[in-house]
C-alpha cells in the first residue's frame, strides 16, 4: 500500500551542524569558566571541572563520583582510583593542594 507516501519526512537532527571531536579548550576559556563557577558559588560544577580538566577523565566518570570516593572524612583523600567506564581500567590521582579544600557534603 502507500506507506511511504504516508510517511512524514524528517531532517536528521544534525543535518548542518558539525560533528566530531571538538577542538579542546584554550587557557583562557577554562580559567573564565572556572572564574564564572567561583562567582556563582556553583561549587560542584566548579569541583567538577577542575577534577575532569585535572585528570582527563570522561564526564560519565566524574558525574558517577561520590563524595566518600575522594574524601576521608573531612579532608579530600590525597590519592583516588576511579574505574574508567568505557576502558574497566582503574585511573589513580592524586589531589593536589591548589584545589584541595575541605569537604562538605549538603
Amino acid at each position: 500500500m502507500g506507506s511511504n507516501a504516508n510517511a512524514i519526512h524528517r531532517e536528521p537532527w544534525n543535518k548542518g551542524k558539525i560533528i566530531g571531536q571538538k577542538a579542546p579548550f584554550k587557557l583562557q576559556e577554562i580559567w573564565a569558566l572556572r572564574v564564572r563557577f567561583h562567582m556563582e558559588s556553583r561549587v560542584r560544577e566548579l569541583a567538577l571541572f577542575n577534577l575532569g580538566i585535572d585528570s582527563k577523565l570522561r564526564g560519565c566518570d566524574l558525574v558517577g563520583l561520590k563524595v566518600r570516593d575522594i574524601c576521608h572524612g573531612d579532608q579530600v583523600a590525597t590519592r583516588a582510583v576511579v574505574l574508567q567506564h568505557k576502558t574497566q581500567r582503574g585511573y589513580s590521582s592524586s589531589a593536589q593542594r591548589r584545589h584541595a579544600r575541605p569537604c562538605r557534603s549538603g
